[in-house]
């Protein structure tokens, strides 16, 4: 049997003679390099720790030094001071520096439970004060530290300290003014003794004098803290006894004054009402306090309307603003603003002061036009040259004028009875037209809410015959005609559910 010896001889005399032009050799120690490599990338750390471990322990307590001057005591990702110095102890358990740095990680937890403890931290204080036992701080500290979280906090701030100071404040009527009243207290109480009694019924009769202040709050009308109040209590105790009885209190004082707004409605009071209607609205969303608000709207373009015809612009600017404030997009704001537009400019287009005779000879001129206007029914078109505009000119000149009024006095009839005319032969464009005059003449005429709503509805009703016949356009138009004239049209809402449904 050949020795080992032999074998490497005989296996060099070869590669001399022939190895170099073998392609299997080659290959060979080519897989054999990068097994190697292999080998020594993986266990690269694991050899370099065990060649020198001085260099790996030195690192590790360079990071924990760094993490503990953070104040990164502990990571469960291992980047916490405690974590890197463990590791360390583990390479060398009997390095005197590395035992100092896990003392002085257990020491700095020590440090923030105090701290953690004093400002009230109970739970975080708990988390520190375990890391420290588990770094076997001193155990006198420990101790200390845990009796101290045990009654609930210091030793001036302890659980009977925090009752004696909760009941104090309940007798003083400092229910829940601030963190040193009593419900407060109580609940600070509650968060280490959540079973203790004095405490839970303390709370309880608190809460139950905060809720008598609810009732007291709703009687005198002020429901938005009313229901603040009642927030807060839900907050401490969901299930307190008297609280369904008094939000039935706050219920029946939200019903009561959603009654009042209507019945200042009613009487033409609008400030009243629209206080009421929005007091409503602080507490709840109610769709009879926000239409109540809709119809204060409409009254208070109306009035601007009738200012406007009176040429009191800046009175009736500030009626169509809060009428616009309320309801920006009411058809009846719209209808105002173009009216006030209207009267503006008739009443810009003449000279402040004229000679009586060359006032006179314009007004004849003005009431002529207006006469041939009428006998085309030409009533807001073409602009500038309408019958209306005419009659506003005129009025503009000599508002008390006889020629005037009975110009007025004609003219709307006219426009009430061009509506019905156009509204009879669908020619529906023309009756907005004359409705349009008919409103610019009598803006505060009760048949004219009456006369938009049939226009409206025939709008739609054309509307809905031209989208069976497959005029979608023409629908869509129909449908936003009908918005503008009347937007609470009963039929609106299915008629743009259709028109939805095949157009874009």
């Amino acid at each position: 049997m050949e020795a080992p010896a032999d074998k490497l001889r005989l296996y060099s005399r070869w590669w001399v003679a022939r190895g170099w032009n073998s392609p299997r050799a080659w290959r060979t120690i080519a897989i054999g390099v990068i097994a190697l490599a292999l080998v020594l990338t993986l266990i690269r750390k694991p050899l370099a720790d065990w060649l020198w471990p001085e260099t790996r322990i030195q690192q590790l307590m360079d990071e924990g030094r760094t993490a503990l001057a953070q104040g990164r005591l502990s990571a469960e990702d291992g980047s916490g001071a405690r974590e890197l110095f463990t590791a360390a102890a583990a390479l060398d358990p009997d390095r005197r520096d590395v035992q100092d740095a896990l003392v002085k990680t257990g020491q700095a937890a020590l440090a923030r439970a105090r701290a953690q403890l004093a400002a009230g931290d109970l739970a975080t204080a708990r988390t520190s004060l375990e890391l420290a036992r588990q770094l076997q701080a001193p155990s006198s500290e420990i101790e200390q530290i845990a009796a101290k979280l045990k009654r609930g906090g210091g030793d001036g701030d302890g659980v009977d300290q925090l009752l004696l100071q909760a009941e104090a404040a309940h007798v003083a009527g400092s229910l829940d003014d601030g963190p040193d009243s009593a419900l407060p207290l109580y609940q600070r109480v509650l968060a280490v003794q959540p079973d203790r009694m004095q405490a839970l019924q303390g709370r309880d009769d608190a809460l139950a004098d905060l809720l008598v202040r609810a009732n007291l709050l709703a009687g005198e009308g002020r429901l938005a803290d009313t229901a603040a109040l009642l927030q807060r209590v839900e907050a401490y105790d969901p299930g307190h006894a008297d609280l369904p009885g008094a939000k039935a209190a706050l219920n029946a004082a939200l019903d009561r004054r959603l009654q009042e707004g209507e019945r200042a409605l009613a009487r033409g009071r609008l400030p009243q009402a629209q206080a009421a209607f929005e007091q409503v609205l602080a507490v709840e969303e109610d769709a009879g306090a926000r239409q109540g608000l809709q119809r204060i709207a409409q009254l208070q373009a109306q009035e601007a309307m009738r200012l406007a015809a009176d040429f009191h612009f800046d009175k009736a600017e500030q009626q169509l603003a809060k009428a616009r404030e309320l309801a920006p997009d009411s058809s009846d704001v719209a209808n105002a603003t173009r009216t006030l537009q209207r009267a503006r400019n008739a009443h810009h287009s003449m000279e402040d002061s004229l000679p009586a005779a060359e006032r006179e000879r314009r007004l004849k001129r003005l009431l002529a036009q207006l006469e041939e206007a009428e006998a085309r029914e030409q009533w807001l078109l073409p602009p500038g040259s309408s019958a209306y505009d005419r009659f506003k000119a005129a009025q503009a000149l000599a508002p008390q004028d006889a020629r005037v009024k009975r110009a007025a006095a004609r003219i709307l009839p006219a426009a009430r009875s061009c509506m019905d005319d156009n509204l009879r032969g669908n020619r529906l464009r023309a009756a907005r037209t004359c409705m349009d005059a008919w409103q610019a003449l009598a803006p505060t005429d009760p048949a004219l809410s009456q006369a938009r709503r049939r226009l409206a509805q025939r709008w739609i009703a054309v509307g809905s015959e031209r989208l069976g016949m497959g005029d979608t356009a023409f629908a869509v138009q129909a449908l936003e005609q009908a918005r503008e004239i009347d937007a609470a049209t009963p039929e609106i809402e299915a008629f743009a559910a259709r028109v939805k449904q095949v157009a874009p």
